[in-house]
């Protein structure tokens, strides 16, 4: 599937998808910013460029299908990342700098650059990922799960090509937002009359929107600890750029008196493995007690009342 069946790609030109899309950036662009790492993939929507202030040096845009007027040559390149070729190479095991002690599967040379712009670099499944296990330190996923033909298996991908404390982030429709309520009252008018509520929908017409609480205890089930949650997009579903710069002002209050509704969310979440733990660094050596030397004629007791005299 892709982002034209529930209408992605068309909405986010309107005035609502640019807001939403520009709220988005801004709180993706301050997340990522703060996390380390070495690989970074993020899956679908290439007008978010999520990873453009992200430090790690490896960093891909994977999509599901290859977008429409890509040159001919970019496009096979692009599309045999889906063959056994390029995936065989990724099992090649290579040392990750900061440990030389533990193996780090080798990822495609062809990425070994800097994402710049929106330009996809790998067309993919995104419930078979092209990655070994336990790769990526990042995968960000705008709208990703509402694209998905499984968002189960989605997720279950994600876990398996994350490190232990690696982080996903996952941007999506809020369902009880006041821009889904708007679109509930227009698929209700369909049901009850048969025609389209005056205006067409609101949001993307298909497509599932997963709610923050759902979302959350399927991360639980793979052993993610939800780290940080945020809404966006407090304002009334209105269609005219004007009114949504006047009605602006509700970002302000709307995290503090109707968290909720928030037409848009954020989640970060870290994947936590049994028995493994993190060492922080040791900048100072620690100093032991050096036992003092006792004579051969010396019995322990006179040395221990001879140290505790002294």
């Amino acid at each position: 599937m892709s982002d034209r069946i529930i209408d992605l790609q068309d909405w986010l030109h309107t005035d609502a998808g640019r807001y939403m899309l520009a709220w988005e950036q801004g709180q993706v662009d301050a997340l990522v910013s703060d996390m380390f790492g070495f690989h970074a993939l993020q899956l679908g929507m290439p007008q978010l460029n999520g990873l453009e202030h992200n430090r790690m040096p490896h960093r891909w845009l994977a999509v599901q299908e290859a977008p429409e007027g890509l040159a001919g040559a970019d496009a096979s390149e692009m599309s045999t990342m889906r063959g056994d070729t390029h995936i065989d190479s990724l099992h090649k095991p290579q040392l990750r700098p900061q440990d030389e002690a533990m193996e780090q599967p080798a990822l495609p040379a062809k990425a070994d650059h800097v994402l710049t712009g929106s330009t996809p670099e790998l067309v993919t499944d995104f419930s078979a990922l092209p990655f070994p296990a336990a790769s990526l330190d990042l995968v960000l996923m705008p709208h990703s799960l509402e694209v998905s033909m499984d968002a189960h298996a989605t997720l279950r991908e994600v876990e398996r090509v994350l490190v232990p404390q690696g982080r996903v982030l996952i941007c999506g429709f809020n369902p009880v937002g006041l821009w889904a309520l708007r679109q509930a009252r227009s698929r209700l008018w369909e049901s009850l009359t048969g025609g389209r509520w005056p205006g067409q929908g609101y949001l993307p017409v298909a497509g599932e929107y997963i709610g923050y609480w759902r979302l959350r205890d399927w991360l639980r089930l793979l052993d993610f600890e939800v780290e940080i949650v945020r809404f966006g997009c407090y304002v009334p579903a209105v269609s005219s750029p004007a009114w949504l710069q006047r009605f602006a002002w509700m970002e302000r209050l709307g995290p503090r008196w109707w968290p909720i509704f928030g037409s848009s969310y954020l989640v970060v979440g870290v994947k936590r493995v049994r028995g493994v733990r993190m060492l922080g660094a040791v900048w100072k050596p620690t100093r032991g007690r050096v036992p003092r030397q006792v004579p051969a004629g010396q019995s322990n007791q006179d040395a221990l009342h001879k140290e505790q005299a002294d």
